[in-house]
């Protein structure tokens, strides 16, 4: 056991390990990259995570930097949850909940820590009689800590996002103090700013940033973009303050989460689902504009050749012939949560009628069971894993978002890309949200797939960033994502980036690498093979 380790195991009240196979098991995410930490650090308490911060800190006064890399359930796909210094397993010990409102409470929170899983968090509120409006069933095994901390938006966000929910938040800083988030006022900012403490120069420091920056971010939106920092978001025009949005896709460079009160809200027992099968693209787009103007509270666009890889991996859906002589060339997936059984009927009749001249199949769960339309909207999570073993299913960019308006465009040029690379790049849009889920299938073991990777994002984004989208709309950057996206960025929103960093973590030992500017011969050995 290194001295480290040693250290830290006599001081901390959960354990921290150097075992080569636990290292290896660390060492990579949901992305194609793969950094081996030094040591996992497994925090039973907040007072661990401040302990682990306070060493690293110290460590980097020193001149000597040893990162912290806080990871969740390691699903990131933009190589987020990977770090070569000690990497804090939230999940293992960090995952109760605790608090939770009922329906009779006037005010209803579920008061959390940042381990817990969205899935534990939902089936718990639903004893309640309760639910989490930004919980989605396609990311049931993603902790609260990292659906906050990656910023991400699921099918269901048009209902609102995690972002959208949070009511207060703590927060480990790098140097190992708290600090709990929240609306303040201009009064209780100025108290804050007189602390001779970490948290009082963030407070000064931001402060100063928002005077000097003001043209600056006033062009800011961040509505639709995880890139960097929401610092638009966090003054009010009454001089209050919140610097929660800053920590909303921060990816841990900020700080580390150690607990979260969320806004609930009453649980919908029923909801209507309906897939409609369409013979081409347009008629999918056409129908899709047709859905969207109910009010539906999921409504998503998927590629034919989605469902194509699917089969080939012995999946069936109900729209599929006997013979798989004919398949659809898009499904649009689409439900409504209207409380009233008399509402959705309506909607559905309305649909019914909508579609019946168009060469498209309607199938809802009036008709069909539930099961076999989930089957549809999570058809994604069926072809994750390759057919052949030399091969990895590869994120181009996944989350972008795209405008409703330039999303024919966009499909377009996409296509065209696909074609010049040779490649499959089938394309999953969230309707509600313009987000864009687009991925592909290489062989890491080949150079000139090992390339294209590279060669794939970085015209990706740039056909993004032309359609006036955002690179990180469903999920912060990380490694890949800044790769790709940041050449479209301009330097002074960039440079204004790394200054809100360095505010909060002068030494960068939180999670180096992640939202910051990158080459592709770092990122190439970084490749997993």
């Amino acid at each position: 056991m290194s001295k480290i380790a040693q250290y830290l195991n006599e001081h901390l009240l959960g354990n921290v390990t150097g075992l080569t196979s636990l290292r290896a098991s660390y060492a990579s995410d949901a992305s194609v990259l793969g950094v081996t930490p030094e040591l996992i650090v497994y925090p039973k308490t907040t007072n661990d995570i401040r302990k682990a911060a306070r060493f690293s800190w110290q460590l980097a006064e020193k001149g000597h930097v040893l990162s912290l890399t806080p990871r969740g359930y390691g699903g990131d796909a933009t190589g987020g949850a990977i770090g070569a210094g000690l990497l804090l397993d939230i999940s293992r010990h960090l995952h109760s909940i605790l608090y939770l409102s009922t329906a009779k409470d006037k005010v209803k929170i579920a008061h959390v820590q940042p381990g817990v899983s969205l899935r534990t968090l939902h089936e718990a509120l639903r004893w309640q009689g309760m639910t989490l409006p930004a919980y989605s069933p396609d990311i049931p095994d993603m902790t609260v800590g990292g659906a906050i901390a990656g910023g991400v938006v699921t099918y269901r966000s048009g209902q609102g996002t995690i972002a959208d929910v949070i009511d207060r938040m703590e927060v480990v800083l790098a140097n190992g103090d708290l600090m709990e988030l929240g609306r303040i006022s201009k009064r209780e900012v100025s108290k804050k700013q007189g602390e001779q403490t970490l948290e009082g120069e963030i407070y000064r420091r931001i402060d100063e940033l928002l005077e000097e920056e003001t043209g600056l971010i006033e062009k800011l939106s961040s509505d639709n973009d995880n890139t960097g920092y929401r610092i638009d978001q966090v003054k009010h025009k009454d001089g209050s303050f919140d610097l929660t949005p800053l920590f909303i896709g921060s990816q841990g460079t900020l700080g580390i989460i150690s607990e979260v009160v969320l806004k609930t809200d009453f649980y919908r027992d029923e909801e209507l689902a309906l897939a409609v099968a369409c013979s081409s693209v347009d008629d999918a787009r056409d129908a899709a504009d047709m859905l969207r103007q109910l009010d539906p509270a999921a409504l998503l666009f998927i590629d034919g050749d989605i469902f194509a890889a699917a089969r080939e991996r012995g999946n069936r859906f109900i729209f599929d012939s006997a013979d798989d002589a004919t398949y659809p060339s898009a499904v649009v997936y689409a439900t409504f949560s209207d409380f009233s059984d008399k509402v959705r009927n309506r909607k559905l009749k309305r649909i019914q009628k909508l579609l019946a001249k168009r060469d498209v199949t309607l199938f809802s769960t009036n008709t069909e069971r539930a099961d076999d339309l989930n089957a549809i909207r999570d058809v994604d999570q069926l072809i994750d894993t390759p057919l052949r073993i030399d091969e990895t299913r590869v994120m181009v960019c996944d989350g972008a978002y795209v405008p409703s308006e330039r999303l024919r465009d966009f499909i377009g040029e996409v296509t065209a890309l696909a074609s010049k690379h040779r490649i499959k790049l089938p394309l999953a849009v969230d309707m509600m949200t313009g987000v864009v889920s687009a991925k592909t299938t290489l062989s890491l073991k080949k150079v000139s797939d090992k390339q294209k990777i590279f060669k794939l994002a970085a015209e990706y984004a740039e056909i993004v960033h032309r359609l006036d989208g955002s690179i990180a709309g469903g999920q912060a950057e990380g490694r890949l994502g800044a790769f790709a996206g940041y050449p479209q960025v301009d330097e002074a929103i960039i440079q204004l980036n790394t200054k809100i960093r360095k505010i909060f973590d002068p030494f960068d030992t939180l999670n180096p690498g992640v939202k910051q500017v990158s080459d592709i011969k770092t990122l190439v050995k970084l490749l997993k093979v």
